[in-house]
């Protein structure tokens, strides 16, 4: 908590997440130059990150948000001014048409649910999802082109017929990732659907662009994106969820005791099944502020949480000084993925949301309790 007071940062009631409203900023300046030198649109992807409370901030600098389904939808018409597109790999016929009433850009899965509901979309930018069969990553839970993924219609599975119903094609390969593997994606869109975009309007990158982290090449960005824009006459969307909230955010949370058993233990009221489920998920070690790796420096303990779950183990840091109850620690970077996917598993209590300002200052603009765990049960 660099830029908080010490005093401040001791008054956090824990477990918190902390926004860092300077480095949003920072993030949307750089997504604004990007969109400022080539033209395209960039759109905020909710599922990585829904905090709309900083919305009307981020709205200053992107053009609307995507959305995974009806919520996601009504979110971004509700708080954040600009386009809300939709991609859904099948859509509910019960929530199709609320969902037409809140969106611009439908965008579908398959050739049968775009011809199902075609004529319920009166007014709106229909689009195709294409998986173009490009594998740049080695995760396979994350790789929508891996074999049998169900994201996306191949070449060989896609229909002409459908040229005269849709405005635009829409690809998402990539997760955590530099512009080298989309330009490697590219030239496999092109070469296989190439031919389709020059009577299109629209061409939609998806996301998982790391446009903010420092060492991403944003020049060849530009390049490929003015490339397309050019060549086929369309408009680019990108469409990114980390890049927005990159590196913007901590988790506040506080030593409650330390055990041994082998190796010194250190139990806090922060759990990653419950409040970062992608540490387990990925899984991944988050970086701790002023910590080190196991055996860096002096002191090395295994942070775990007070849940139940054996296995709710966060990683193994080092430290100057011996960790003692009340102390407090700071992961990193974790507005993403961890708002939008957190749980009450074990009757845990859901962190505090709240806002470290430009000034300085520190804000709660959300405290949960109670009747949050109990609502989502019956």
């Amino acid at each position: 908590m660099i830029r908080l007071a010490d005093q401040a940062f001791e008054a956090i009631q824990t477990p918190a997440y902390v926004i860092d409203e300077a480095q949003l900023a920072a993030n949307m300046e750089i997504l604004k130059s990007v969109s400022d030198r080539t033209g395209c649109k960039i759109l905020l992807a909710q599922k990585a990150f829904s905090a709309f409370a900083v919305y009307p901030l981020m709205s200053r600098y992107l053009c609307g948000t995507t959305a995974s389904g009806l919520y996601e939808a009504k979110l971004g018409r509700e708080e954040f001014p600009g386009e809300v597109h939709v991609f859904s790999p099948t859509y509910k016929d019960s929530e199709f048409d609320e969902i037409v009433s809140v969106s611009d850009h439908i965008v579908f899965n398959s050739v049968r649910q775009l011809m199902k509901f075609k004529d319920r979309c009166a007014g709106r930018s229909i689009g195709l999802r294409i998986n173009p069969e490009c594998s740049t990553q080695d995760t396979p839970i994350y790789d929508p082109c891996a074999p049998g993924s169900r994201l996306g219609v191949r070449l060989c599975d896609f229909d002409e017929a459908v040229l005269p119903y849709i405005d635009g094609l829409h690809f998402h390969t990539l997760c955590e990732q530099n512009s080298d593997a989309l330009e490697q994606t590219l030239e496999a869109v092109e070469e296989k659907f190439g031919k389709y975009l020059h009577g299109l309007k629209w061409l939609n990158f998806g996301g998982g662009h790391h446009i903010t982290r420092p060492d991403y090449d944003r020049e060849r960005l530009c390049r490929l994106t003015e490339h397309i824009s050019e060549t086929y006459g369309v408009q680019v969307y990108l469409e990114p969820g980390e890049a927005c909230a990159l590196r913007a955010g901590w988790l506040v949370t506080e030593v409650m005791e330390i055990v041994h058993n082998d190796t010194d233990i250190a139990i806090l009221d922060a759990s990653a099944a419950c409040h970062m489920p992608d540490v387990l998920e990925m899984p991944y070690r988050p970086p701790l502020y002023l910590s080190g790796e196991a055996g860096e420096k002096a002191y090395t303990y295994r942070l775990s949480s007070r849940t139940c779950l054996a296995g709710d183990i966060i990683g193994d840091y080092s430290f100057d000084s011996p960790l003692e109850p009340g102390n407090r620690l700071c992961f990193e970077d974790m507005a993403i993925y961890s708002m939008v996917k957190n749980n009450t598993f074990n009757g845990m209590p859901l962190p505090d949301i709240g806002i470290l300002r430009k000034d300085g200052s520190y804000e709660v603009i959300k405290r949960f309790g109670y009747e949050d765990f109990k609502g989502r049960l019956s």
